[in-house]
């Protein structure tokens, strides 16, 4: 299957860099390369670090940029680890960086990757990066009733997670947990069937909450922003497109926190603190996609779009 994904807010997100050119840009998110790819084209002699964790992504952003040259560096790494990578380019600050976070669409459709709740005979795998042993698999047959509990409310908004949590549990009792079909019959008998008539497909929330928790998606990026943040030259923006709130609500808040990081009592007439801040938040509310976008393209509906600008410390 050929790595298919539509890029969301693709214009707003080059827009939202400001792209220098000759700068160096780096997509720590790269899938298949097409944000990359138009990055590039704005870039004159500049130069584009790709980063991705799924091998998939990376053989199909190498076909997709090879007309580039060396001026795209492709590496296999989670963005989690933009400092190491950087470091070893021997590049200091760049001019901005940018994710685009979630599952891609080829993740989504390729059945043998685990992701999706759709095909019965797929297998609960989820990772990211195969390179790594543990699956969804592992987490639904070995975690505790309340710690699956706990990742289905936290990570899915679950409403029903100790039921589901509970029927997992007593199913495991019998059998191993394998394929997504499987878990999709435990999770629709414990979601009352009144409740499964609105809100789509009943298991949407449990897969991605075992997808986050299997990945550590929101642990990577919660310690991430602010190093990124820091690799910027003044001037240079940090740009996210998220898709779901949990996400959406860290980059928002860590965003903030990078503006204004003073912790002093608001009656304090001077900081005293010694936080000082690090930029501006540009998107005081987050860009959406346009009805255009979301009609041609029905899994951009949830995706915000928020930019960071960097400046001198005051």
């Amino acid at each position: 299957m050929m790595f298919e994904h539509k890029s969301v807010l693709l214009n707003e997100t080059i827009g939202s860099l400001n792209i220098r050119s000759g700068g160096i840009y780096v997509d720590g998110t790269l899938g298949g390369g097409g944000h990359a790819r138009e990055v590039l084209k704005h870039l004159g002699e500049g130069q584009l670090i790709g980063m991705d964790q799924d091998a998939d992504a990376i053989r199909a952003a190498k076909e997709r940029l090879a007309a580039f040259g060396k001026r795209a560096i492709i590496v296999r790494s989670n963005y989690e680890a933009v400092d190491e990578v950087l470091d070893g380019l021997g590049i200091g600050k760049v001019d901005g960086i940018y994710l685009d976070l979630g599952v891609s669409s080829y993740q989504l459709d390729t059945a043998d990757r685990g992701f999706t709740y759709r095909d019965p005979e797929a297998p609960l795998d989820m990772r990211m990066d195969q390179r790594t042993t543990r699956t969804a698999a592992d987490l639904v047959n070995t975690l505790e009733e309340a710690e699956l509990a706990r990742i289905l409310w936290e990570y899915g908004e679950e409403r029903f997670s100790r039921r589901i949590a509970a029927n997992i549990i007593k199913a495991r009792n019998q059998k191993p947990i394998e394929t997504a079909g499987e878990l999709v019959e435990i999770i629709r008998i414990s979601i009352p069937m009144k409740m499964q008539a609105t809100g789509g497909h009943p298991a949407k929330r449990t897969f991605q909450a075992l997808r986050i928790e299997l990945n550590q998606e929101l642990v990577v990026l919660e310690r991430s922003i602010d190093r990124m943040i820091e690799r910027l030259v003044p001037g240079g923006r940090l740009s996210i497109i998220t898709f779901h709130s949990l996400e959406d609500r860290i980059v928002k808040n860590r965003f903030r926190e990078n503006e204004k990081p003073c912790q002093c009592p608001p009656g304090f007439p001077v900081c005293v603190c010694g936080r000082k801040s690090k930029g501006i938040v540009v998107t005081r509310k987050p860009i959406v996609p346009a009805r255009e976008e979301t009609e041609e393209n029905p899994r951009a509906k949830s995706a915000k779009l928020r930019v960071f600008e960097r400046r001198e410390d005051k």
